[in-house]
């Protein structure tokens, strides 16, 4: 998609413009490259249906755009686009709607699509538990310093005990740490919304120990805020930290964790099953995972099993 070459100015100066609205609202790297990217495969069917503004759109021509998604192949793959993808198209031609709102642009066209119905997680993607205690005392044997061992266990008490998303984590100063208060100052949530995690006793002296025992051993002649730090005393990315928990995985020598496709966001995934599981109220997870709506959160319904036994949080 993103070799379709377009020729109309307006798409594209609206295509830059549109990325760089996704930016400003704090988007993270992937949805960043990718609802663009998708958004020009909408402007070049444009094209070659002869419109080369918005003005001549309308709903109906949003919609025969999507019919026609949905039987197009998948380029690389065979096959036709799965449910996830076509619903990834979605959400880009959504944001651009309301991108022009935004701009104040007169637009005669709506995105009335239903939906795909689809499993975004399952159960081989799940961190039970105990094998997430397994995590946390792997990263004694991370690395040879103990000040690597200290930010690894910070990094899993922000993904897995807080819930926060890799860019939410990433972002999170030393000052955002209410240690007297027992809360951390997400200020740079899904679209800049801010909120205020719980976190308890346990995790908060993991943080405090990072932070007054090993951050300054990271930190060199830059000064910054930031809570993680790399090696080179800078904030920390989120390729970094995929390193980190990869390396962690692979300290716990258990071939079941390690055959999972554990990602930084399997973490979140699993503490909202685990609370599912334990029988905290749907509305309290969604705040707590910073969800815009319930929707989002009742797709852990299905992962929790009733009948599990109840075993205490590791968070």
């Amino acid at each position: 998609m993103k070799k379709l070459q377009l020729e109309s100015e307006t798409y594209i100066t609206l295509l830059a413009s549109y990325k760089e609205w996704l930016e400003v609202l704090g988007y993270g790297k992937s949805t960043v490259y990718n609802l663009p990217n998708h958004l020009r495969e909408f402007f070049h069917y444009l094209e070659r249906k002869g419109h080369t503004g918005i003005a001549t759109i309308n709903t109906q021509t949003v919609t025969d755009y999507y019919d026609y998604l949905s039987q197009r192949g998948n380029q690389r793959r065979g096959g036709s686009l799965s449910k996830s993808f076509l619903n990834k198209h979605q959400q880009a031609l959504k944001k651009f709607l309301d991108y022009l709102k935004e701009h104040n642009a007169h637009v005669n066209f709506g995105v009335h699509l239903k939906q795909e119905k689809v499993s975004y997680i399952n159960n081989k993607t799940i961190l039970t538990q105990i094998e997430i205690k397994e995590l946390f005392e792997a990263c004694q044997y991370t690395h040879m310093a103990s000040y690597f061992q200290s930010r690894d266990k910070a990094i899993l008490v922000l993904l897995y005990s807080c819930g926060l998303r890799r860019n939410e984590a990433v972002h999170i100063d030393t000052e955002d740490i209410l240690f007297q208060k027992g809360r951390i100052y997400v200020r740079k949530g899904k679209n800049y919304k801010e909120r205020f995690v719980p976190i308890n006793k346990y995790n908060l002296e993991i943080l405090e120990e990072y932070v007054y025992e090993h951050r300054m051993e990271f930190a060199t002649d830059y000064q910054t805020d930031a809570l993680l730090l790399s090696s080179l005393g800078k904030r920390i990315n989120d390729m970094t930290m995929a390193l980190r928990l990869k390396t962690i995985v692979e300290a716990t020598q258990n071939e079941a964790i390690m055959e999972k496709n554990i990602t930084l966001h399997t973490l979140r995934h699993s503490i909202a099953t685990h609370l599912m599981q334990n029988n905290v109220p749907i509305q309290l997870i969604s705040s707590f995972l910073g969800h815009s709506s319930l929707e989002s959160t009742q797709i852990y319904t299905h992962l929790a099993d009733p009948y599990a036994h109840k075993q205490r949080v590791y968070e």
